[in-house]
């Protein structure tokens, strides 16, 4: 009975906020403000308060709660006592995510498609004359990226 008061108390002092912000012309806010103003009515109408009263001063509800919480503890105490007992243990659940990565990727997909691998590789011209490969250059594999690019 209490609840159904004061419920009804918030969303007269509600609306007429929501009438004063409207004198003001200010429309948009007023019609925000009576739209929440009248939600603790309507709870009270659908009868949500009076279940909300009756689970919160029931004993029955509170000791449901308390037993939601010891079934919680439970299932959080057995996962502790499992991930500690060794049961898939760190270095199976490695070794299980390696395994998972080398399958996740096809074998040949690190390798670039440039086309077909039966072309041959791109032959020097024959006016240009190759560098010995013992001269120490260190920039042969960057020639070789930018001819075959066409730079």
């Amino acid at each position: 009975m209490i609840a159904e008061t004061i419920c009804s108390a918030v969303s007269a002092a509600g609306l007429g906020i929501a009438a004063i912000t409207a004198y003001r012309k200010r429309f948009l806010a007023a019609t925000r403000i009576a739209a929440y103003s009248l939600v603790p009515v309507a709870l009270v109408m659908t009868g949500v308060v009076q279940w909300l009263a009756d689970k919160a001063f029931s004993p029955t509800a509170w000791v449901g709660v308390g037993l939601l919480g010891v079934s919680w503890l439970l299932f959080a105490m057995t996962r502790m006592v499992e991930r500690r007992a060794g049961v898939g243990s760190r270095k199976e659940r490695r070794a299980a995510n390696k395994a998972a990565q080398r399958d996740a990727v096809a074998p040949a997909a690190s390798a670039p498609s440039l086309g077909s691998s039966a072309a041959p590789a791109a032959q020097p011209k024959a006016g240009k004359a190759k560098k010995p490969a013992d001269s120490g250059d260190d920039f042969s594999d960057v020639e070789a990226i930018l001819k075959k690019h066409g730079i």
